[in-house]
């Protein structure tokens, strides 16, 4: 199979090999003549980060970067990124990097020329039209893990360095112009990342699937996403250079990405509090939360999932998932416990306070209440 094509939902989309070669023709197509190329710490010294500056300074468009991401970025990251992008004159961000790179880069176009703090733009009602959409620059989305799908997302997730709460910042223009999906970029992620950011892939899916809101389109793309993961992250995590299963995990992605407008639950409205307050990587984070949430959302979801394990050549129907969930995050070197992760008890109160009040808590099948999410930190941890 031919690994190549050229989409165009949700938005522009060049997805194959070596596609990144073609990132001066994606800026063309957005408008931007003087990007300002926005990665996180760890990618700003690598052979990738080089190829793609590279390719900017020999089609003329500069080499702007900035990299001063942190893992969970915050609002400090975002005014520094902001004065960098104006400082150096720029027109445009090219988003370069995993979900922090991406959200971090897609906020700087975002609030390069708003007036307002960006709190005041939270996915909260109608929030989003404060916003002067005219003043958003052009984005160009060049993903390089394969999980959180932000490169296909109209909103980002920003950590208050305060009050250390997880944001969503939302605005439909805030979805990328284009977006390069290349996985030779992918293909030197370590083990640890190509199985946390392969299983939040697979949890926007899980989450979408098990979400009692009508919308079958993105009911299919789940519990497609979920089979690519279930069949292409092993050998990823096993062969980094497998650019076949590299490929498909770029795919499952951006499908969980999509597929989750259909709602979020109890996985994600654990995991942002924990991420912000202790630091944790999300997908990771998320993978761990999982079996708790599988089990408190059973009464609702048992039947649909009989359906899709049968999809998934997963014996059992719900049961066999969930022991599939545990298998899989097992054989991923993924821990049981959130307290292997460094997350403290004593802090329930706290995560679940802030839990409560996440956006995801609107797409769980079973209502969550401060009770129900103690009790799913208690298992957890």
């Amino acid at each position: 199979m031919n690994l190549t094509g050229n989409w165009s939902y949700p938005t522009s989309i060049k997805f194959g090999a070596g596609r990144i070669a073609e990132l001066p023709a994606a800026c063309a197509q957005a408008g931007i003549k003087k990007p300002l190329l926005v990665t996180d710490k760890g990618l700003a010294d690598l052979p990738i980060t080089a190829q793609v500056l590279d390719i900017m300074e020999g089609a003329g468009l500069g080499r702007g970067i900035f990299s001063e991401v942190d893992p969970n970025p915050n609002e400090k990251n975002l005014d520094a990124g902001v004065a960098a992008y104006k400082s150096g004159g720029h027109d445009g961000v090219i988003a370069f990097g995993g979900g922090s790179g991406l959200d971090l880069g897609k906020m700087v176009a975002f609030m390069a020329h708003q007036t307002r703090p960006v709190w005041d733009y939270e996915d909260v009602d109608d929030w989003w039209t404060r916003a002067d959409a005219d003043a958003i620059a052009p984005i160009i989305a060049v993903p390089t893990t394969a999980g959180t799908g932000s490169e296909v997302g109209r909103a980002s997730v920003i950590t208050n360095s305060e009050t250390h709460v997880k944001k969503i910042i939302f605005h439909p223009k805030v979805l990328p112009t284009v977006v390069i999906c290349d996985p030779e970029l992918t293909t030197g992620m370590p083990k640890f990342i190509t199985a946390g950011t392969g299983l939040d892939a697979f949890a926007h899916c899980v989450e979408a699937f098990s979400s009692p809101h009508y919308h079958p389109m993105s009911q299919g793309m789940a519990l497609e996403g979920m089979r690519l993961v279930k069949d292409y992250l092993p050998r990823a995590y096993a062969d980094g250079s497998d650019l076949e299963a590299r490929a498909h995990m770029m795919s499952a992605a951006m499908m969980g990405a999509t597929a989750f407008q259909k709602g979020l639950g109890a996985i994600h409205a654990m995991s942002h509090p924990v991420g912000a307050v202790f630091g944790t990587h999300h997908g990771t984070t998320n993978a761990v939360c999982m079996p708790a949430v599988l089990q408190l959302n059973a009464p609702e979801i048992r039947d649909r999932f009989r359906s899709a394990a049968a999809y998934l050549d997963i014996e059992g129907g719900f049961d066999g998932f969930c022991s599939f969930v545990q298998e899989f995050n097992d054989a991923l070197g993924i821990p049981r416990k959130l307290s292997t992760m460094g997350v403290d008890a004593a802090r329930i109160d706290d995560l679940v306070r802030e839990a409560i009040k996440d956006p995801s808590c609107g797409g769980n099948p079973v209502k969550l209440t401060e009770s129900n999410l103690r009790a799913l930190y208690e298992a957890s941890i």
